[in-house]
């Protein structure tokens, strides 16, 4: 199912039969209830049932028939984090039931897009907005009906206060909207270009890494290829996927992949990512992902920028 996509803008706009919304710094996603289950859905198209259990759970008191859009969240020292989202994404069936209990996640949903079996999309937003708040207050968290506004001004301070709780914008939707499938029908406006990624490998060797390979909290979860890293950076990395080496060794586990001898970079998992102007290239996989703080102006053009890693995360 495509779900709707935003265009950005770099002003607040204005104007009558606008709604406003907080645009949270999650992994984007479709909740599906089925008459016999529930299923979780990527922006991509991936399904990733199994990442999020207790998502599942809650879904579950859903009415069959009925589609939801929206981000999923965690939430760690009162501010949404997009690296352990991630992580919770990329999690195996035997982790996401752990990871449930530490990292538990939050869906702040958007929109409806089906509802005991009828198709919503064409309808108003207006009327869509209705429906989504009748349907998820009484249901209560994890499922949450993200805010909203027609107040332009309410709206601006949202915008300016917003972002220590790890929101990164704002969304504008006309009232009079149907649900724009595949289509930058709606407008968003970004606080700043510096964010949290996830890091979820790296090019080079454990010894030498040469750039980190990253998803960034954008519509999408394509793994892109930073810029560069810095001597400094490089050295900080070496240093972690040393230590997690170490870790592993002393729980006699196998070493992870990237860790820090030839063994465990010989038999390092690897997958292709995309770097920009030159194609897929191999990279060496993190599990769990680390964090890193960037900057970028687009998904694709220049690449990231490595400002910091989050070794807080």
């Amino acid at each position: 199912m495509q779900v709707a996509l935003a265009a950005s803008v770099r002003s607040l706009p204005r104007g009558a039969g606008l709604a406003y919304e907080p645009k949270f710094d999650g992994h984007r996603l479709l909740v599906v209830r089925t008459a016999e289950d529930v299923l979780l859905q990527a922006r991509s198209g991936r399904i990733v049932t199994s990442a999020f259990p207790d998502l599942v759970a809650a879904a579950r008191r859903l009415p069959s028939g009925t589609v939801l859009d929206g981000e999923v969240v965690v939430w760690h020292e009162g501010r949404t984090d997009f690296a352990l989202v991630q992580r919770r994404a990329a999690a195996t069936a035997a982790k996401a039931a752990v990871l449930a209990q530490s990292l538990p996640a939050s869906y702040a949903a958007f929109d409806v897009l089906e509802l005991a079996g009828q198709d919503v999309r064409a309808r108003p937003y207006e009327r869509r907005r209705a429906l989504l708040v009748d349907l998820l207050l009484p249901l209560g968290p994890p499922l949450q009906p993200v805010p909203m506004t027609t107040d332009p001004d309410v709206a601006e301070t949202w915008y300016e206060t917003l972002p220590a709780s790890g929101i990164e914008g704002l969304v504008v939707k006309r009232l009079d909207q149907a649900y724009p499938a595949g289509r930058r029908g709606w407008r968003k406006l970004r606080h700043t270009e510096v964010r949290d990624a996830a890091v979820i490998g790296y090019t080079g060797t454990a010894r030498r890494p040469q750039a980190l390979v990253l998803v960034l909290p954008v519509d999408d979860d394509t793994p892109l290829v930073s810029s560069p890293l810095t001597a400094a950076q490089r050295a900080e990395l070496s240093a972690v996927l040393a230590r997690r080496a170490q870790a592993e060794d002393a729980d006699g586990a196998a070493p992870a992949a990237g860790g820090g001898g030839a063994a465990a970079a010989a038999a390092a998992a690897t997958a292709t990512a995309t770097a920009v102007g030159v194609g897929e290239v191999p990279y060496r996989r993190l599990d769990p992902p680390l964090a890193a703080e960037v900057r970028h102006t687009s998904a694709r053009h220049p690449p990231p920028e490595v400002l910091r890693l989050r070794t807080d995360v």
